[in-house]
């Protein structure tokens, strides 16, 4: 009896109390032990087509990059199959209002090409982030055993107040603006995921098969709904 007890606790505790994320506003990820992360996205550069000159510039200016900074960064590159919906979607309301049967036919075709050259092709798509952390507190008298500890045990949750929300915020934007301002000067566009992108990023990270049919609802729908409730 005892065990099937336990193993019904077991069911119903959530997987979330395993994840680090304990909330996500302001453009900013609050993690359960208090610190933040905002996340950049960055286009990429071709970096073969460039010339000798040019790659060797780019080169110094990436070390020159990591060398000035004073604080981690991760940079991740996220892997998914093309995603061509919206795409089709639009070719299928295209061809609703064509009135030449001919045209019609063709846009059937080509919808049909580029629906099976994907799935053939497993076509991949690549996007680049790069995730700013900041802590006020570095928490360097734990131990090896007990940092290790911390990562088979739930977080701990750790509550910030409003004031010094705004005051972590603050530097970490300045952080935010840092790298956006040498990551742009050697050409590569960025723009830092609002509130609506994070929810989306980590949505699509812990459910890749589940994202892929259900989209997330924009979270200012979300909040109108509420308050006409």
């Amino acid at each position: 009896m005892q065990s099937k007890r336990l193993a019904k606790n077991k069911i119903e505790q959530s997987t979330q109390v395993y994840l680090d994320i304990s909330e996500i506003k302001n453009d900013a990820v609050i993690l359960k032990d208090g610190s933040l992360r905002a996340v950049i996205m960055a286009s990429s550069i071709n970096f073969a087509l460039k010339s000798e000159d040019e790659q060797k510039a780019l080169v110094g200016s990436y070390v020159s990059f990591l060398n000035y900074l004073n604080f981690p960064v991760q940079i991740v590159v996220q892997s998914r199959q093309l995603d061509i919906s919206k795409y089709l979607k639009n070719l299928d309301e295209a061809e609703r209002d064509l009135t030449n049967d001919l045209l019609k036919k063709q846009l059937s075709n080509y919808k049909s090409y580029i629906s099976e050259m994907i799935e053939l092709g497993n076509i991949m798509t690549k996007r680049f982030f790069i995730v700013i952390p900041y802590s006020p507190i570095e928490d360097k008298k734990r131990s090896f055993f007990a940092r290790l500890g911390s990562v088979f045990t739930p977080a701990q949750v750790i509550k910030l107040n409003q004031t010094k929300f705004e005051k972590y915020l603050g530097e970490l934007n300045q952080r935010v603006n840092h790298v956006s301002m040498n990551i742009t000067s050697m050409g590569i566009t960025t723009v830092q995921l609002d509130t609506q992108g994070l929810i989306e990023l980590y949505y699509n990270v812990y459910n890749p098969t589940v994202s892929a049919k259900q989209r997330l609802t924009d979270i200012d729908k979300l909040r109108t709904e509420s308050s006409a409730m």
